[in-house]
């Protein structure tokens, strides 16, 4: 019996929430182009999930990390684990395929997350179609591209930087890796070396839409095809073309959906400050109670998501005296939250998720960056994009509760932050437009689904 669907892609992200997210989302583009789409995930997070067959017709497959009955946790630090996922992932990446090249069937393509550049190696060794596929902006892509094959050195020795079609970059302004190498050796090599091997992919994927990065977008489409295909946010909120998509549907932590969303459906337009900080962010006590009490002074109803990880750097004072002004949770249905008309800006770290959601339903965000391509992020919003404001860090390296009261107060009450708002509003109605039937990133999928079946013969 023939095959119903036109191609079968497998879609291997780099094992964690912020980077399963944008994957799972764009296999449902592929899926409404008649596309399989296989996504795959580590062997602990499949058994730690008890994960189902498929999500919403996105199938599920899993491939070991080295640490099947643990993950990361379960590794004696950062260089062993990405080791281990090299050469476990290799292994058993090599046998999923292998085991579907002889069934009914067989991959035609591998997308994959330049972290893993193994993979591509995997998928030209089976002669399969390859595509890269970002996770992160375009302008912090090419910064890498810089370093791996260009001139720009780390640590950066002086500033500003100059990059094409970037802004000038101070020190503040650049990725972790960039400013601090040191600091984490290996997860430095492993974004340096995203483009080690890349003249092997058949196309570049971005997860941006063009008219938010334009310029960066054309330069780096001189050394490599390159497509945007974002933002893969969920359909219900930007285009509404692909049915039933209104979240993810896959999280990694404990859910308090109803509970957010029942906290937050009886206040007013524009009144509470959403605050969220990823998945991996790690704040001092003293951050967090600068934080906390911050947040109080500014006088606005705030949501507040905390991992339980983190909950103990709470101040107990704050904690016992909160009333109905704010609430704490463990995790929330973020793209639900941020359409909410109640929500007036979004506190985050600038994570590329959490930066593109924001920009793509509206809202104003007060950025406090951490690390890795947070600051460039934060850089753009404020100085590109103008949606957004960053805090100041003092002398001792904390945003104190004066400071992140006043860029509240700032996003929510101020003539500026009408203009944020306003800007916001912009890209939300560009990035709409650009997954619209006939949009930048519409077409370019469809380009790539194109190249993909003709590949085929």
């Amino acid at each position: 019996m023939e095959n119903s669907y036109r191609a079968h892609v497998l879609l291997l992200p780099y094992p964690g929430q912020g980077h399963i997210n944008p994957m799972l989302h764009f296999s449902r583009r592929l899926i409404s182009r008649g596309i399989k789409a296989t996504l795959v995930t580590s062997i602990f997070i499949s058994k730690s999930m008890n994960l189902p067959s498929s999500i919403d017709s996105v199938h599920l497959a899993a491939i070991s990390d080295g640490f099947d009955d643990g993950g990361y946790e379960k590794s004696s630090g950062v260089d062993y684990y990405l080791t281990r996922l090299k050469t476990e992932g290799s292994r058993t990446l090599s046998e999923l395929i292998e085991k579907h090249k002889t069934s009914s069937d067989p991959f035609d393509c591998v997308i994959y997350e330049p972290f893993l550049p193994w993979a591509l190696d995997v998928a030209k060794d089976f002669r399969l179609f390859a595509a890269a596929f970002f996770t992160q902006p375009a302008a912090v892509d090419f910064i890498y591209y810089n370093i791996q094959c260009k001139s720009l050195s780390v640590p950066v020795s002086s500033t500003p930087v100059s990059i094409p079609s970037l802004p000038l970059l101070e020190i503040g302004d650049m990725p972790s890796a960039v400013s601090g190498p040191e600091a984490y050796p290996a997860y430095t090599a492993m974004l340096f070396n995203q483009w080690s091997n890349i003249e092997k992919a058949d196309y570049v994927l971005i997860n941006t839409f063009y008219k938010l990065e334009k310029e960066v977008v054309d330069e780096m489409s001189k050394v490599c095809p390159v497509l945007t295909i974002g933002p893969t946010i969920p359909s219900k909120y930007l285009d509404k073309r692909i049915e039933n998509d209104d979240d993810y549907g896959l999280d990694l932590f404990a859910l308090e959906a109803s509970f957010s969303l029942n906290w937050i459906s009886n206040k007013p337009a524009r009144s509470v400050v959403y605050v969220a900080f990823g998945s991996l962010s790690n704040l001092s006590d003293k951050q967090m109670e600068e934080l906390a009490w911050g947040l109080k002074r500014s006088k606005f109803y705030f949501l507040w998501v905390v991992r339980a990880t983190e909950a103990s750097k709470l101040p107990k004072s704050f904690l016992e005296d909160l009333g109905d002004k704010g609430i704490i949770v463990n995790w929330s249905p973020q793209v639900k939250l941020l359409q909410n008309e109640a929500i007036g800006c979004f506190l985050s770290h600038c994570g590329w998720n959490s930066t593109i959601e924001a920009l793509s339903l509206g809202v104003p965000i007060v950025r406090m960056p951490q690390w890795t391509d947070q600051p460039t992020n934060a850089k753009l919003v404020e100085d590109v994009w103008k949606a957004g404001i960053r805090v100041k860090v003092n002398e001792d390296g904390i945003v104190t509760r004066e400071e992140i009261e006043g860029c509240v107060r700032q996003v929510m009450e101020s003539e500026t932050g009408k203009e944020m708002r306003k800007n916001a509003q912009k890209w939300r109605e560009l990035a709409i437009e650009a997954v619209t039937e006939g949009g930048t990133s519409d077409k370019n999928i469809d380009e790539f689904v194109s190249k993909l079946i003709s590949s085929k013969f």
